[in-house]
């Protein structure tokens, strides 16, 4: 086990290296000085800080989940909303942030709430495009507990569109997801969507 841990921090070593090598490749290619006293530093602290915004390829839904799945005869729709989202955009490797909205119908088995973060902070903690972020999202919680019906919506602003090209300050992007009953039965959709201020 010993053995094991080494071998894993010894990994994560090496990896730190090589980002912190690569940052300071970065910092020359851009015209700056990478031995100057500001930035000396920076290809250490950047290098740390992108392994922790993409540590999510380092988790897995077993190991959010924790055990943290419970038998309650409940059936009603369960709605957790405002939940933060951090991300990086796959495309330009910027932030996009915004708040998600998770609903879930369960069968007979409910999540602890704050697993709902968790999910979303680890699927959130990789490069990705908000598209499959919210599909994952509603996928992990389907999963998860067997939920009849999963629904899941996220508003973002996305750096990409903010800081550079079209540099639209003021636009958010919106997605869904729909699985099960949500997706086929307009009744608990629409009663979804009114529970996290979405009006038809």
């Amino acid at each position: 086990m010993n053995g094991e841990y080494e071998t894993v921090k010894d990994t994560r070593r090496k990896g730190l290296v090589a980002l912190e090598n690569a940052y300071r490749v970065v910092l020359e290619r851009v015209g700056e000085d990478p031995t100057r006293q500001g930035v000396v530093k920076t290809p250490y602290r950047a290098a740390k800080a992108m392994l922790y915004l993409t540590k999510g390829y380092q988790q897995s839904l077993e190991d959010i989940i924790n055990d943290a799945v419970f038998e309650e005869d409940h059936d009603e729709i369960v709605v957790v909303k405002d939940i933060e989202v951090f991300s990086m955009c796959e495309h330009h490797l910027v932030p996009f942030m915004g708040k998600v909205a998770i609903g879930y119908l369960p069968d007979k088995k409910v999540l602890g709430l704050s697993k709902l973060a968790r999910i979303v902070d680890m699927f959130g903690r990789r490069f990705q495009v908000q598209e499959r972020l919210t599909r994952q999202i509603a996928s992990a919680v389907e999963e998860a507990i067997g939920a009849t019906g999963v629904g899941v919506v996220i508003e973002a602003q996305h750096m990409c569109m903010v800081m550079r090209g079209v540099q639209q300050t003021m636009s958010s992007t919106s997605t869904t997801c729909m699985l099960g009953a949500f997706k086929d039965d307009p009744k608990k959709r629409d009663e979804f969507l009114a529970l996290v201020g979405i009006s038809k």
